[in-house]
């Protein structure tokens, strides 16, 4: 599959029409936490004893990728060795210390929040562990916007991979076709398009 974003699949926010439910990504699109994140994976690499792997770039780029497959690229790059489920769990338990203060995205935010007045069921999709989406969402104040939300452990691919926007829709009990999803993230994009669904890229709102 190409690999290509189409731009027929990227629709302005606010919406002219309501879709039949939404999807939200969390970090860095309903939280700013993408600064907390890469603090997180700096504080656990530096003391797996790696402070020169992994720089704040190259973390950008691999945006919305799952802790594990991060840590499975940086074996295979770097010729290491880090277990992969046991360093996405330090990583993952060290960034949930460091949410006090986090913010909104307030724009995506406001329209989470008009959609749910309007009663558009909502949903987060994300590459994070549901636990620590869910507090980075009650941090903010908007979790109970939300029906649920699909984590990295809910999926068995990462986005790009579409898996975890049709679980959304799933849970949404809504064709994925009839759904749109906020993302920030060049590889949730590709996965929202890889579900058939439309895509609101958030950076070009901010």
């Amino acid at each position: 599959m190409s690999d290509t974003l189409p731009t027929d699949h990227l629709i302005a926010m606010p919406l002219a029409e309501l879709p039949a439910a939404a999807i939200f990504d969390c970090d860095g699109t309903l939280v700013d936490t993408m600064p907390t994140h890469f603090r997180a994976w700096r504080e656990t690499l530096d003391a797996a004893g790696h402070p020169t792997i992994f720089p704040e770039t190259q973390f950008y780029e691999w945006a919305g990728t799952t802790a594990t497959a991060i840590t499975e690229r940086l074996n295979e790059i770097h010729g290491l060795a880090l277990h992969p489920e046991s360093t996405a769990a330090a990583k993952e338990e060290l960034f949930a210390t460091l949410l006090v203060g986090v913010e909104p995205v307030a724009p995506v935010v406001a329209e989470a929040r008009r959609l749910f007045a309007l009663g558009v069921p909502l949903a987060v999709a994300s590459g994070g562990w549901r636990a620590v989406v869910d507090e980075s969402l009650r941090a903010i104040g908007i979790r109970d916007l939300f029906v649920g939300i699909v984590g990295s452990e809910d999926v068995t691919h990462g986005k790009p991979a579409p898996e975890v926007f049709l679980r959304a829709a799933e849970l949404l009990n809504t064709a994925p076709e009839k759904c749109v999803v906020f993302e920030d993230a060049a590889g949730g994009i590709l996965a929202a398009h890889r579900a058939g669904m439309k895509c609101v890229d958030i950076t070009k709102f901010l």
